[in-house]
This record gives structure tokens, C-alpha cells and sequence, in this order.
């Protein structure tokens, strides 16, 4: 089934509003066996009607988002009527609805403006918005003069559009594509590893394995590799995966390095404080994002400045002076500290040049001590090099110092 989503909004285009709605609902329609082939962003005003005609002669569905509003550049409605040759009327229960939402909410009086949200393409299903004053709008194929394409206008905001795809569009999707089992599709996750791993070391015999489709998702520090297809098809890809890189392999379930960290600590009983120099803080704000890190996480002490680490972590001035902050002399002193004034059973410390500025010969911009210290056993400290942008070298220092933890804990 040729599924468009067509997105509308000028905001969209000034980059003052972030369209998360193609990843959403890209997740949604995978899971019913159902794949967004284009989706198409255009300006508020006629640009929805020139985009909507084109679609509908390529697609059996277009999602349509945004442009329901009262307000005059919110023209969906009318350029979807035009595009259809059908008039549109006002719909008694949408305006019944309106009513209720604005006196619920005490309001007071519906400004008459909000009437336009009533009105419907003859022949066209209202679908019910509990979250805000838009209807959406379902056309059914039949409804359409110039091709038989089904058109689903959503509103803008997430909070109103995903409650309405899941109760609304979802069973009418399901009925059109008469898909009734949905094929299987795991995201194994990878870090430590590049893409081109595996294209030299596995592409060939995924290739090989019949009904499977399988691509990758490259980002810094880590790769997504997706499986699609039959039960065995996606098992005998995974063997083959695993077999090759399993020590690379964080998740199964597109679960993000953090969230496997905490998960795998809160499991042993085990507790964790971060020292971050280079990072600001990074590494603890990524745990802390994670539901239930209130269990593994103590203390997350950042130590940018050489007094900081004297005196939060008891860093001798002597090793600070001699080897320099970034060295792995004080990353180990920086492990002790943290295991010491924490009282955690794990720590992980970094330190070093994010630049652009800071670097030498000896100690070049992107290079990076990462320790990581379970108490009773011997420290661990790695020397990396990560030359490059500032943001994306903290990120790529978090990626390993976590995957440490990871491969520490089990």
C-alpha cells in the first residue's frame, strides 16, 4: 500500500517548529506491516493544494497534517474539496462539539471564527478530537473523481494528532490494506562499531538470507541495524549478526545505550557516580534521563577546573602539575576519588580536549582519558582520540565511557 505523509506549515519550513511527525508515525505504520513511501512538507496556503493534487494520483493514502485551525492560512479543508471537486457543508455534531469544548473548559462564548472547523467535504467522515477544537477529516477512496485515494486530515499539534491516528486512522488503515498480520522487525543497536564493518564483514550473506530486507542507521558512536520480514528470515539474520558482532550489540529493541546501562545495574544491585571533566556532565544528565536511575546513580561530580578536582575528588595538585589534567595519571585519581567520596560499586571518569582551542603536539585536540573502576578490581583507563566538532566529541567520550559500564557490568 503507497502511503504519503503530506505536512503542512511555513513554521515547519523556518525550522521554528520540529517535525517529529514522519518518525512517529513511520513507527506506527511499520508495526501494521505498512511503509510511508514519501513524505512532502510544504508552506501554509495554496502549496497544499499543488502538493495534495500530485499526491493523490501516486498514492492509495495521504496523511495530511496541520492546516485545520480557524485561522485564514489554515486552508486544508478547502484545498482538499478543491482538489476532489467535492463542496464541503457544516457538520451539526462538529459544531456541537466545538461548543462543548470551549463551554467545558469555561471559555465562555465560541468565537464565530472556530465555525470553519465544522465544515466537512460532503460525503466525508468527521473524526473526533477530545484534545483540541479540530476535527480531523477521513475521505474515503471512493470520493475521489480523479483517483481513488484515501485522505486523512489530522491537526498540527502531536498531543491532538497521535490519539487521533491511533483510534481514528490505525482501523481504517488496517481495513484498506487488508493486511491482517503484520510482518515481523527487530532494531539491533550497535556501538563501538562502524557501518562499514559491516558491510565488509556481513552484507553479502545478509543478502542471501530469502524474504529478508535489513539497512543500517549510522550515528556517532553507534549503528542501527534494522531486520524485516518472516520469523525465520529475521532469525537467521540476527545468528548471522550476532555471530560476527555480538560484543558490539547493546539492545534488540532500538533501546539506547543509557537505558541498557540502567537496566543491567538496577538488575545486580549495583550503583554508579560519574566524574566528568571534558563532558560538563554529559555522561550523568544521559542516566538520569532514564526512567528508575534513581536506583544505580549516587553522584555525578563534574570537575571541569584543576581546583575542582583537588577538591571534590582529592586529586593531587602534584599529579595535576607533572602529567596535566588530561593524563591518565588523574583519570585514575579522578576513579579512586569518585569510588571513595561516593561510596558507589562502579565509576567512570573522564578527561580531556574538547577544543578547539587547548591542544599540542603531544596532547592534540580530541584526545580523551576514559577510566572506568569497579571497587575491588583493578581500574581501567583508555586513551581515545576524538578530533572533530565539541558536541560531537562529549558525545562520542559518553558513548564509550557508558559502553565501559555496559561491558564492566555484563
Amino acid at each position: 500500500m503507497r502511503i504519503e505523509i503530506l505536512n503542512t506549515g511555513t513554521e515547519l519550513l523556518l525550522g521554528s517548529t520540529l517535525n517529529t511527525h514522519g518518525h512517529w508515525m513511520g513507527q506506527q505504520l511499520l508495526h501494521l506491516g505498512l511503509r510511508v513511501q514519501r513524505q512532502v512538507t510544504v508552506p501554509d496556503g495554496d502549496a497544499i493544494e499543488e502538493a495534495l493534487a500530485e499526491a493523490v494520483l501516486r498514492a492509495d493514502a495521504v496523511i495530511v497534517t496541520g492546516g485545520l485551525g480557524p485561522t485564514s492560512d489554515d486552508l486544508t479543508r478547502e484545498a482538499t474539496a478543491k482538489v476532489l471537486g467535492i463542496e464541503m457543508i457544516e457538520d451539526e455534531h462538529a459544531v456541537r462539539e466545538l461548543r462543548s469544548f470551549f463551554s467545558a473548559r469555561g471559555y465562555g462564548r465560541m468565537p464565530e471564527a472556530n465555525l470553519k472547523q465544522a465544515l466537512v467535504p460532503v460525503g466525508a467522515d468527521v473524526l473526533p478530537n477530545p484534545n483540541g477544537t479540530a476535527p480531523g477529516i477521513y475521505v474515503p477512496p471512493r470520493l475521489g473523481k480523479a483517483s481513488a485515494c484515501a485522505i486523512f486530515l489530522l491537526p498540527g499539534p502531536p498531543r491532538e494528532l497521535q490519539p487521533m491516528f491511533t483510534a481514528e486512522v490505525v482501523p481504517r488503515l488496517r481495513a484498506l490494506s487488508g493486511i491482517e498480520e503484520a510482518g515481523e522487525a527487530i532494531e539491533l543497536k550497535f556501538v563501538g562499531i562502524g557501518e562499514s564493518s559491516f558491510h565488509e564483514g556481513i552484507d553479502e550473506q545478509l543478502q542471501r538470507i530469502a524474504g529478508l530486507e535489513y539497512g543500517y542507521c549510522a550515528r556517532l558512536g553507534e549503528v542501527d541495524l534494522r531486520l524485516i520480514g518472516g520469523p525465520e528470515a529475521i532469525a537467521a539474520g540476527r545468528v548471522l549478526v550476532e555471530k560476527e558482532f555480538r560484543r558490539f550489540l547493546v539492545s534488540d529493541d532500538g533501546a539506547p545505550l543509557e537505558k541498557v546501562v540502567v537496566e543491567k545495574m538496577a538488575a545486580q544491585g549495583l550503583t554508579l557516580a560519574t566524574a566528568e571533566s571534558c563532558t560538563g556532565g554529559l555522561i550523568a544528565s544521559r542516566v538520569t534521563d532514564v526512567p528508575g536511575s534513581s536506583q544505580i546513580f549516587t553522584h555525578g561530580f563534574v570537575v571541569y577546573a584543576n581546583q575542582a578536582k583537588e577538591d571534590m575528588l582529592g586529586v593531587s595538585a602534584d599529579s595535576l602539575e607533572r602529567f596535566g589534567a588530561v593524563s591518565e595519571e588523574v583519570c585514575r585519581e579522578m576513579l579512586a576519588g569518585a569510588l571513595e567520596r561516593s561510596g558507589a560499586d562502579v565509576a567512570v571518569a573522564v578527561t580531556g580536549i574538547a577544543g578547539p582551542g587547548g591542544g599540542s603536539e603531544e596532547k592534540p585536540v580530541g584526545l580523551v582519558y576514559i577510566g572506568i573502576e569497579r571497587r575491588g578490581k583493578d581500574p581501567l583507563v583508555l586513551r581515545k582520540n576524538y578530533p572533530g566538532a565539541r558536541d560531537d566529541f562529549k558525545w562520542r567520550v559518553s558513548q564509550t565511557a557508558l559502553d565501559q559500564v555496559r561491558c564492566l557490568v555484563g
